[in-house]
C-alpha cells in the first residue's frame, strides 16, 4: 500500500498553496462532455469544473474537465486544445486520462481548509468536502485532481462512488463478466469495428498462434515440439475431480497410471499432483512438484516420482530437487521489497529523495532479488544442460516462485520462448493454466493485502534484464513487456483476472445462471485472453511489439508499419550486430549503469570480481566456458549476474516522473530550450543541404515546416500543423499522462545521446538493414 505521509511541521506547511496565473474554467461548459464508454459500461457519478493538475510549481499548465467514474474506470474528459492533438498511439480501451478502476491502490481525499486528510474505502463515509482527490495507481502514477470550482457535495459523491467501485465485494462485480457478457453475446454489438458475436474470439492473427493449453491437443503439440516421448498427456482431472487448482489436462511421466495418480494426489498439498513443463533435446525434463503433506509418506512417494522421471530420461540419470521455499526470498518479502522501491521511485518528492536515491534503491532490495532468481534459474539450467540430469522445483503450493523460476528456466534454454508467440505460450503454461493467483496476488478485490505480491512483475523484470543484455536474441521489445504489466489492470481479459481456471468456469457459470443469458456451450461467458492485442491497439501499435534486432530462424521486420519475415543469411546478422554497436557474447560492449533518476552520478567503475585464475567447480568452469565464446542468439542464454549488469527498469518504474528522462539530468525548463535548439539546429541543417543542391524538399512542403525530431516541445502559438505525438498512456513514451505538458512526447535521444529504444521501429529496421 502507498504510504500517506503526515504534512512537516513547517509554517510553509500551514499555508494554502499560491494559486498564481489559474486558468479559471468557463462558467458555461462550450460542448457537452460526454465519456466514451464501451459495451457494459455505465456512469455512475460525474463532476464539472474539475481541475487536473499537471505541475506542482504551478497551476498555468492544468487541465479544466469533467471527472466521470463509471463501473470500469476513472475518466477525466477536458476540452482543452492539447486534448485534440492526434496521438500516434492510443488504446481502444482507455483514453489518455483513464485509470481502470482495479488499476486503483490507494484513494486519499484532502480538504485544504480543515487540513485534513483520508484514505477512502468502500463503504465508507467522509465527513468532510473534499477539496482534492489523490489517485495512487498500481502502475506507479500518482494523478491530482482538484475541486477548486466544483460543487462541494458533488465531489464529495464522485470521491465515494471511486472508492466503493474500485472495491468490489465480489469477483463477478468486475467490469469483465459485464463487458463480455454484452459483447460477445449480443450480436448487435460491435468492438473496434469488429462484430464479435458467436465468432468473435476465432478470429485473430497473433492470438491464432498462442496455445491456451485447455485442451489435451494443445499439450500433444508441445510434446512433440520438444521431443519429451516418455512423457503423455493426463486427463484425470477433467472437471477438476483431483485438484480445482490444476488445469483440467497436463502432462505426466508414461510410467505412471492414472489410477496411480488418483491415489498419490492425495498427499500433495492441494492435491497438486507432480507436473512437466518443459524438456531438453538432452532428455533431461523440468517438473515442478507441491510439498507432500504425509510425513510418513514422503519418502515413498519421492522414490516412486524420481524413479519415474528416471525412467523417462534416455540415460536414466538422476534427478536434482530444488526446494525453491529455501533458495529464495518468500513472497512477503518480495512485496515489502517492491513497497520500497515504489516509495523511492514516485512517492518521494524528486528534489528530496534525489541526494539518497541510489542507497533507497538498494535498501529497497529489489533488484537483490532480481538477481537472486535470475543466479537461482542459471543455476538449475547448468543441472539441465551441464549435467544432463533432469530438475524437479518444489514449493509448498507449487503456484508461486515456481511459476517464475520455471519460466526463467525455458527462457534461458529453449529459444521458441524469446519469439513473441512463445513467449505468451510460456505465460499461458506456467502461470494460467498452472494456478498462478492472479486473482490474490494483484489483490484485484482489495481483499488481504498479506496475499498480494508482485511476482508476475519480478518475473518481467528479470526477462527484461536478459532483453538488455542480449537485445538481438529476442523477438519482443521492453514495450511488450511494458504493455503485459499494464495489462494485469485491464479487468476484460481472462490471463490476469482468475486463480485457476476452475475458479473462471464457476464463476462464468454463476454469472450467466443469475442472468440468465444464453449461451448454449459447456463453457460459457468464454472471456478473450490478453494475447488478442486487436482488442487493445491497431496492428501499426503492435509493430511496437517487434523487435527489429531479432536474429531469429525466420525473424521479423518492420517496415513502413507493417511486420514482415524474412530468414537471416550470415551477411544479414553480421550487419545486423555492426548495426547496433559492438557486441560481445551477445553483450553491449559499454553497459549502462543504473543512473540516479536524473543521471546526476559518476559512472560506477568495472567490477572485475568474477575474474579467476581457475574454476573452483564444475558449474564455474560450465559458466566461465560459456562466458568466453560468442553466444548463440538461438540456444542457451546465460544472464550476467555482477551488480553493474542488473539494472533499474526505467522504463516501467519511472516512466511518469518526467525529470528522469532528461539525459544526464538537469531542470525540465533546460531540456525544453534545448529541445527547441536542436530543433532549429535541425531545421539549419536542412535548409544547408538544400543551398548546397544535397536535399530536395522545397520551402512548400509539408515536411519543410515539420520538425523531424522525435521529441517535439509544445508551443500552442506555433501557426505550423500540429505534429503526431507518441502518447505515454500505453506506454509507448516514457512521460507520463500529461503530468508534464512542456515536455510531451518521446526522449530527445538523436541529439542528447540517449538509448535508440524511444526511435520509430521503421528508423531502427532500416538502420539494423543497412
Amino acid at each position: 500500500m502507498f504510504s500517506v505521509k503526515p504534512p512537516k511541521p513547517t509554517f510553509r506547511c500551514y499555508l494554502p498553496p499560491q494559486q498564481t496565473g489559474i486558468k479559471k474554467p468557463p462558467l458555461t461548459t462550450p460542448k457537452k462532455l460526454e465519456a466514451k464508454l464501451l459495451p457494459g459500461e455505465i456512469v455512475v457519478n460525474e463532476v464539472n469544473f474539475v481541475r487536473k493538475c499537471i505541475a506542482s510549481d504551478t497551476s498555468q499548465q492544468d487541465l479544466w474537465g469533467k471527472l466521470v467514474c463509471t463501473n470500469f474506470k476513472i475518466s477525466f474528459i477536458t476540452d482543452d486544445v492539447m486534448h485534440h492533438v492526434k496521438f500516434q498511439y492510443k488504446s481502444f480501451l482507455l483514453g489518455e486520462h483513464d485509470i481502470p478502476l482495479t488499476c486503483i491502490e490507494q484513494i486519499v481525499t484532502v480538504n485544504d481548509a480543515k487540513r485534513k486528510q483520508k484514505v477512502l474505502i468502500s463503504n465508507q463515509k467522509l465527513k468532510f468536502n473534499p477539496t482534492e482527490l489523490i489517485i495512487y495507481c498500481k502502475d506507479f502514477r500518482i494523478v491530482r485532481f482538484r475541486f477548486d470550482e466544483a460543487g462541494p457535495e458533488s465531489a464529495k459523491k464522485v470521491c465515494l462512488a471511486i472508492a466503493h467501485y474500485s472495491q468490489p465485494a465480489d469477483l463477478q462485480l468486475l467490469f469483465g463478466f459485464e463487458y463480455v457478457a454484452r459483447v460477445y453475446y449480443n450480436s448487435g454489438n460491435k468492438v473496434n469495428c469488429v462484430d464479435p458475436g458467436g465468432g468473435g474470439l476465432e478470429k485473430k492473427s497473433l492470438c491464432e498462434q498462442t496455445p491456451l493449453f485447455d485442451k489435451p491437443s494443445d499439450w500433444d503439440r508441445e510434446i512433440k515440439r520438444t521431443g519429451a516421448s516418455e512423457w503423455r498427456v493426463c486427463s484425470i482431472n477433467e472437471g477438476y475431480k483431483i485438484s480445482p487448482n490444476l488445469s483440467e489436462y497436463f502432462v505426466v511421466p508414461v510410467s505412471l497410471a492414472d489410477q496411480d495418480l488418483r491415489q498419490f494426489s492425495q498427499f500433495f498439498t492441494g492435491f497438486r499432483i507432480p507436473l512437466w513443463c518443459w524438456n531438453h533435446s538432452n532428455g533431461s525434463a523440468l517438473v515442478r512438484m507441491a510439498s507432500i503433506k504425509d510425513v510418513m509418506q514422503q519418502r515413498k512417494l519421492d522414490q516412486r516420482v524420481c524413479a519415474a522421471i528416471t525412467r523417462s530420461h534416455p540415460n536414466r540419470s538422476d534427478v536434482y530437487k530444488s526446494d525453491l521455499d529455501k533458495s529464495l526470498p518468500s513472497i512477503q518479502d518480495i512485496q515489502t521489497a517492491f513497497t520500497k522501491l515504489r516509495q523511492a521511485s514516485v512517492i518521494d518528492p524528486f528534489e528530496e529523495s534525489e541526494e539518497r536515491w541510489l542507497s533507497s534503491i538498494e535498501n529497497s532490495r529489489w533488484l537483490e532479488y532480481v538477481r537472486c532468481c535470475l543466479k537461482h534459474a542459471a543455476e538449475l539450467v547448468y543441472m539441465l544442460e551441464g549435467k544432463r540430469v533432469s530438475v524437479i522445483l518444489q514449493e509448498e503450493e507449487d503456484r508461486d516462485l515456481s511459476c517464475l523460476i520455471s519460466s526463467l528456466i525455458q527462457v534461458m534454454l529453449d529459444p521458441h520462448f524469446r519469439s513473441i508467440a512463445g513467449f505468451q505460450s510460456l505465460l499461458q503454461k506456467e502461470w494460467v493454466m498452472a494456478g498462478y493467483r492472479f486473482l490474490d496476488r494483484c489483490n484485484h478485490l482489495k481483499k488481504s493485502d498479506k496475499e498480494e505480491s508482485p511476482l508476475f512483475l519480478l518475473f518481467l523484470d528479470c526477462v527484461w534484464q536478459l532483453l538488455v543484455q542480449y537485445p538481438a536474441a529476442f523477438e519482443f521489445t521492453e514495450t511488450f513487456l511494458t504493455v503485459l504489466g499494464d495489462s494485469l489492470w485491464l479487468s476484460i481479459f481472462s490471463t490476469f483476472l482468475f486463480n485457476c481456471p476452475q475458479q473462471q468456469d464457476e464463476h462464468c457459470r454463476e454469472f450467466v445462471k443469475s442472468r440468465s443469458i444464453s449461451c448454449g456451450d459447456e463453457k460459457p461467458l468464454r472471456f478473450p485472453p490478453v494475447w488478442d492485442w486487436s482488442q487493445q491497439f491497431s496492428e501499426k501499435d503492435q509493430a511496437l511489439f517487434n523487435n527489429p534486432l531479432y536474429v531469429g530462424k525466420s525473424a521479423s521486420c518492420v517496415q513502413n508499419g507493417a511486420v514482415k519475415s524474412f530468414k537471416r543469411t550470415k551477411k544479414n546478422y553480421s550487419c545486423t550486430l555492426r548495426g547496433t554497436s559492438s557486441l560481445k557474447n551477445g553483450l553491449l560492449s559499454e553497459p549502462e549503469f543504473m543512473p540516479r533518476r536524473n543521471s546526476l552520478v559518476l559512472r560506477l567503475k568495472a567490477d572485475f570480481s568474477h575474474v579467476r585464475d581457475a574454476p573452483d567447480s564444475p558449474s564455474e568452469q560450465f559458466f566461465c566456458e560459456w562466458f568466453s565464446k560468442p553466444a548463440d542468439l538461438q540456444g542457451l542464454l546465460l544472464p550476467q549476474l555482477l551488480p553493474s549488469h542488473i539494472k533499474l527498469w526505467k522504463l516501467y518504474f519511472l516512466r511518469w516522473v518526467p525529470e528522469v528522462q532528461i539525459n544526464m539530468g538537469g531542470p525540465v525548463t533546460a531540456f525544453h530550450k534545448m529541445s527547441v535548439l536542436a530543433d532549429e539546429i535541425e531545421m539549419l541543417q536542412q535548409r544547408l543541404r538544400q543551398y548546397k543542391g544535397v536535399g530536395s524538399l522545397s520551402a512548400g512542403t509539408p515536411e519543410a515546416h515539420q520538425s523531424r525530431m522525435f521529441f517535439r516541445a509544445s508551443n500552442l502559438s506555433d501557426s505550423s500543423p500540429m505534429p503526431e505525438y507518441l502518447t505515454s498512456s500505453f506506454p509507448f513514451s516514457p512521460v507520463g499522462n500529461l503530468c508534464k505538458r512542456s515536455i510531451l512526447g518521446t526522449p530527445l535521444s538523436k541529439f542528447l545521446g540517449g538509448t535508440k529504444i524511444w526511435i520509430s521501429t521503421e528508423t531502427l529496421a532500416s538502420e539494423a538493414m543497412a
